[in-house]
């Protein structure tokens, strides 16, 4: 990807569009628009396999290049969901434990990792869905159709 702009296309699936924000060929952002922004192109490589995904194909999307433009200890979190595997979930506690200088006992740590979720730039290649009791920085519905189509 050594392309900048915006791409959309609207999914069935999610009953949304998905709109990505690629800059300096990584991803800035992921959203799930009504509508996509005016300028939106509807044709990129990774918006066809976000669709192949979204038509239950398994992909983990690990070769994405997603731009982290967040705090370190959020983005050790959200390094840490990167690595979650395609159709397993694990709790907030589980994910704090498994994060790198996260304390899952310290309830401060905890709104921390809950916080690194909701602020998520990139969910579906960061995937929030995954952490089945934490926020996702998706809508609701989309995260829900996430999670079932993984079986989760």
């Amino acid at each position: 990807m050594d392309d900048a702009g915006i791409y959309a296309r609207e999914s069935p699936y999610l009953d949304s569009h998905v709109q990505l924000g690629i800059a300096s060929g990584r991803v800035v952002s992921v959203s799930f628009p009504e509508t996509p922004e005016d300028n939106a192109d509807p044709d990129h490589d990774l918006l066809d396999r976000v669709f192949a995904y979204l038509e239950g194909t398994e992909d983990d999307f690990a070769d994405v290049q997603v731009a982290l433009t967040v705090p370190t200890d959020r983005r050790k979190v959200l390094e840490t969901v990167r690595d979650l595997p395609y159709g397993e979930s694990v709790t907030v506690a589980a994910l704090a434990r498994m994060t790198p200088g996260i304390d899952a006992d310290d309830e401060e740590d905890l709104r921390l990792v809950r916080t690194a979720l909701s602020d998520n730039p990139a969910p579906l290649f960061i995937p929030d869905h995954r952490v089945n009791d934490g926020p996702s920085a998706a809508p609701p519905a989309v995260e829900q159709r996430l999670r079932s189509l993984e079986g989760l």
